[in-house]
């Protein structure tokens, strides 16, 4: 389970836009990698909270919403907008792709489907042209059902260079069927450009991670491991057996010292490395991201650089062959094995040759 960090202090007057259009949208809800790719496909094409202020997970009681379901007692949970915190480096970035998510992947009874998504989308300043086909673009955020709830548990970088930027932004969803609530989620590839105006969404890719399989001890074991927290899409990248056992054991080594909570896996994650041509480990199912140590957000600066790095050697202990973090780790088996740049300044990379 993913449980959230204490609130956040938050960027001066970033949030005054949002704000007013929570009061006034219609779908309003209680007043609510590693390095990504260059290409504008993602994961999601191979198979068919700084502290932020992050949702609780689907396991934690549920605080009930009539807007969250358009009636009382619906059983979904109240929504509760994720915010960047303090050590982010493009904190308007972020904010930016998760408002879009949490718009398109949150309605009441009554306010599903691509048109009423596209007007929750321009409802956020998005051109209409823009908000429309953003909504074609929502795929698995956008599941059959009569209400939804977006809660974002993590939004990381999947690359980020001056003006453009890849933000994977990891949630879970819980829906309201009839009289039935269901669970579910996905991490979304939301692809940004900056102008003179600011960051904006330019595309959505989210997760596919594929259908289940029959499970090998590996998987079953990380599945069942209470000290891995994995997200929705990260948990059916594994249940696919698309995800390489060296992934798995590592988890499971790192598991014995540390509480690690994942971001991404394979599915909903770039196809390239970011602003080159070179294929991610990724979506080959043979890195997993951790945005979590003990509690502690990597990308919080009050989370001990010592932990950090611990990790990152243990990581590197467990057979990865490069680990990218915030913090540039000295040694390693080869001259390349640690790295550090602004993409892995809110999680630690863990990648895999087999």
């Amino acid at each position: 389970m993913v449980l959230p960090p204490p609130p956040c202090r938050h960027p001066p007057g970033i949030f005054a836009r949002r704000s007013v259009l929570l009061g006034t949208a219609a779908w309003c809800v209680s007043a609510v990698a590693c390095s990504g790719g260059a290409k504008t496909s993602s994961a999601a094409a191979t198979s068919s909270p700084a502290t932020g202020s992050r949702t609780p997970s689907a396991a934690a009681p549920a605080t009930m919403s009539p807007s969250a379901s358009g009636s009382p007692g619906s059983g979904l949970p109240r929504a509760v907008p994720w915010r960047p915190g303090a050590g982010e480096i493009e904190p308007a970035a972020k904010l930016a792709a998760v408002e879009l998510v949490e718009a398109l992947g949150t309605w009441p009874a009554g306010q599903g489907g691509e048109q009423a998504a596209a007007d929750r989308a321009a409802a956020l300043g998005i051109p209409a042209s823009s908000a429309s086909r953003l909504a074609a673009q929502a795929g698995a955020l956008m599941p059959t059902a009569d209400a939804a709830v977006v809660r974002v548990i993590d939004a990381q970088y999947g690359g980020i260079l001056s003006d453009t930027a890849s933000v994977l932004v990891v949630c879970d969803q819980p829906t309201l069927t009839g009289t039935t609530v269901g669970p579910g989620g996905t991490t979304v590839d939301v692809r940004l450009s900056r102008g003179s105006a600011g960051w904006r969404v330019t595309a959505l890719h989210p997760a596919a991670p594929g259908p289940a399989k029959p499970l090998e001890p590996p998987a079953r074991e990380v599945l069942g491991q209470s000290r891995i927290e994995l997200p929705p899409a990260s948990a059916a990248d594994i249940h696919s057996g698309a995800v390489h056992d060296s992934v798995l054991r590592a988890m499971l080594q790192l598991a014995g010292t540390y509480r690690l909570s994942v971001s991404v896996v394979r599915s909903g994650h770039p196809l390239d490395v970011f602003g080159t041509d070179r294929p991610s480990d990724h979506p080959l199912g043979r890195a997993f991201d951790v945005w979590r140590i003990d509690g502690h957000p990597v990308v919080d600066p009050a989370t001990s650089r010592s932990l950090i790095t611990a990790f990152m050697r243990a990581a590197a202990a467990a057979g990865s062959y490069n680990v990218g973090g915030p913090v540039q780790v000295t040694g390693g088996a080869t001259a390349n094995q640690f790295f550090s740049d602004n993409t892995h300044h809110d999680h630690v990379h863990v990648g895999f040759t087999l």
